[in-house]
């Protein structure tokens, strides 16, 4: 992945994290708000029911005779209360009312009359004087069983504690309300993630360019004339698409230059050296074969720079353009035969064999042209460092819906610490038979053309010896 591509994408992957933690610390507080809200309604809930029941007690007796009537009714009524995203049809408040030794004196379900819940947490602090509540489960296997309870005292005509009252409401019925609620903060966060780089987008482009999408967008609207809404969103997708790109470019275009020049700055030294050291030494008398030789280096010299000059210029337009320009089905296996017999000649003077291994065709979509010079390029790496009467293996072949092409020689393999900077720009090794270094672009280049078809470049030390370049593209299903 290039430089500007990690730049742009810590920026997007820098707001996306902060606002992911924002709604996750939103999140799961949210149960605990919910719980706080039920808790305090429960309070004066508790509270109502005591004062209801210290109207009907008789010293210190409780009388709840009244409440059966009560609740059965409520029990049994059936309503529809729309509450913003659920909607509520029956009453689940359930109640107990025990006397001053915590022995329940009424049930609102009629199941626990009898029982003693003097252990029960909100009942022993409530008859103790205290605030009472507990949270229990009806299932001790499933959290979602869980009913919170809030006991209120009861008190007699001396203001003695005769007694509790105990309101409980199930947990499980906050639920869909939580869901509901970190549903709507998900949507405020793609939504806003979504606005940050649709903003991010149009602003950086109209600072670069103030006029162009301006032009582009009204153009569109008027060519279209409001009457193919699809196809004006198509177009727009189109132009935005591009904007995002060209943003993503300007947002490290200083740093990439500024690494690009000092790169190109000390890979021209060497060649300019060599020139103006012989173009000084051709002044001076000398043997004419010595002559000859300071030509020849700085024809050689001159050619180099030349061919770095027209690689750079390739790679430079290829990494402006963000898509294919055309594409269309290209065999890969017709592809890779040309390419062997166009080379044949290269590597029969190094008395190479160049094999071939493809058990079916793969078709893949991408620019002939380019794939071409992609695989010009590892093949005549591959030459360049294969010893002479050796072989070089070419495999074609499918992996899911991936299209690997797999170039292997039997050289002496990549150094340990080239195998983090061989696609670097203007790094390279010194040819074994030559001892020369070639441009450094042959490699970037071929992984520009591997980004642009949606694809990888993979170069590493074989098991068994030598290296292996792995290409891989996306093929073009059969079905």
């Amino acid at each position: 992945m290039s430089k500007r591509n990690r730049i742009f994408l810590s920026v997007i992957l820098l707001f996306t994290l902060g606002v992911a933690a924002l709604l996750y610390t939103v999140s799961s507080g949210l149960d605990i708000r919910y719980r706080e809200s039920a808790e305090e309604t429960l309070v004066d809930t508790a509270y109502i029911m005591a004062a209801w029941i210290e109207a009907d007690a008789s010293e210190s007796l409780i009388d709840a005779s009244r409440m059966n009537h009560v609740f059965d009714n409520l029990y049994s009524r059936r309503f529809t209360a729309k509450i913003y995203a659920i909607t509520k049809h029956n009453v689940n408040l359930r109640v107990y009312v025990t006397d001053s030794n915590g022995t329940v004196v009424y049930d609102s379900k009629g199941e626990k009359t009898g029982e003693d819940f003097r252990a029960w947490h909100d009942i022993h602090m409530t008859l103790s004087g205290q605030y009472g509540a507990r949270t229990t489960r009806t299932d001790e296997n499933d959290p979602k069983s869980s009913v919170m309870y809030v006991a209120a005292p009861i008190h007699d005509s001396n203001n003695q504690i005769i007694g509790a009252v105990s309101v409980g409401k199930a947990v499980s019925s906050q639920h869909e309300l939580i869901t509901s609620a970190q549903q709507k903060l998900v949507n405020v966060g793609l939504i806003t993630l979504m606005a940050f780089l649709i903003l991010l987008i149009v602003i950086t482009v109209w600072l670069a360019s103030p006029t162009q999408l301006t032009h582009d967008i009204v153009q569109v609207f008027k060519q279209e004339k409001l009457t193919h809404p699809v196809r004006i969103l198509r177009r727009l997708r189109t132009i935005f698409k591009s904007a995002f790109l060209d943003m993503r470019d300007a947002m490290a275009g200083r740093s990439y230059t500024e690494e690009y020049v000092q790169a190109l700055t000390h890979e021209l030294k060497s060649p300019l050296t060599t020139i103006r050291g012989a173009a000084e030494l051709l002044r001076e008398p000398m043997a004419e074969t010595q002559k000859i030789r300071f030509a020849d280096n700085i024809h050689h010299q001159a050619l180099r720079l030349q061919e770095l000059a027209d690689k750079l210029l390739e790679l430079s337009s290829l990494e402006k353009r963000h898509t294919l320009e055309e594409a269309n089905a290209v065999s890969m296996l017709r592809l890779t035969q040309e390419l062997m017999q166009a080379l044949a000649p290269m590597a029969e003077r190094k008395k190479i064999k160049l094999e071939l291994i493809a058990q079916e065709d793969v078709t893949v979509m991408g620019d002939a042209f380019l794939l071409q010079r992609a695989l010009t390029n590892l093949l005549a790496n591959a030459l360049d460092f294969s010893p002479a009467d050796s072989s070089i293996t070419t495999q074609i072949e499918t992996q899911g819906k991936q299209c690997v092409i797999s170039i292997r020689d039997l050289g002496q393999g990549i150094p340990e610490y080239a195998l983090d900077r061989i696609f670097e720009k203007f790094y390279s090794l010194r040819r074994p038979d030559s001892g020369q270094k070639s441009t450094g672009l042959g490699l970037p280049f071929v992984r520009e053309i591997a980004h642009l078809h949606g694809g990888e470049i993979v170069l590493a030390n074989h098991p068994q010896g030598g290296a292996i370049a792995r290409l891989t593209l996306p093929k073009i299903s059969n079905t």
